[in-house]
């Protein structure tokens, strides 16, 4: 799917966010201790996933209001609500689980439903502004450098 280029960063950010996905599920599959889960869900979401949920929130889906930026603020929410779960205590390996599903779904959404519509709904300049701000922010590619491959 051709994405406009002014939010492609987003989309970017988007494949780390599968591939976090796919590793706390290896992680899972391999019986890793949770502290090393834990520790790696803390990782991410302080150095990859509040940071893109922040851009999108204020750069992207603040620009309409409409049901599906509504829609994403909530996951948004819900993400943000498992992970410090996740990070503040032992819980069992189903809410890791659930974070990789939850998160992986959200992307999709915002993928195949959310990001199609808003390169419609906004405009020409909506989206060059937007992509002027997304440009400094992504200016070096923000990989996972995570040393402790547990997923392997």
């Amino acid at each position: 799917m051709k994405r406009n280029e002014n939010i492609v960063p987003l989309s970017r950010d988007h494949h780390n966010g599968l591939l976090f996905s796919w590793k706390i599920r290896q992680g899972i599959k391999k019986n890793i201790e949770k502290e090393r889960l834990r520790k790696y869900v803390r990782y991410f979401w302080e150095d990859h996933l509040q940071k893109h949920f922040e851009e999108e929130e204020t750069i992207l889906f603040n620009k309409i209001l409409h049901e599906l930026c509504k829609k994403a603020y909530a996951e948004h929410t819900q993400i943000k609500g498992l992970i410090e779960e996740i990070t503040k205590g032992d819980v069992p390996f189903e809410k890791y689980a659930l974070l990789a599903d939850i998160l992986e779904q959200h992307i999709r959404f915002e993928e195949r439903t959310l990001f199609p519509f808003l390169e419609k709904a906004l405009d020409p300049q909506q989206l060059s502004a937007a992509g002027e701000m997304l440009g400094p922010l992504h200016e070096t590619v923000n990989e996972d450098t995570y040393p402790d491959e547990f997923w392997l």
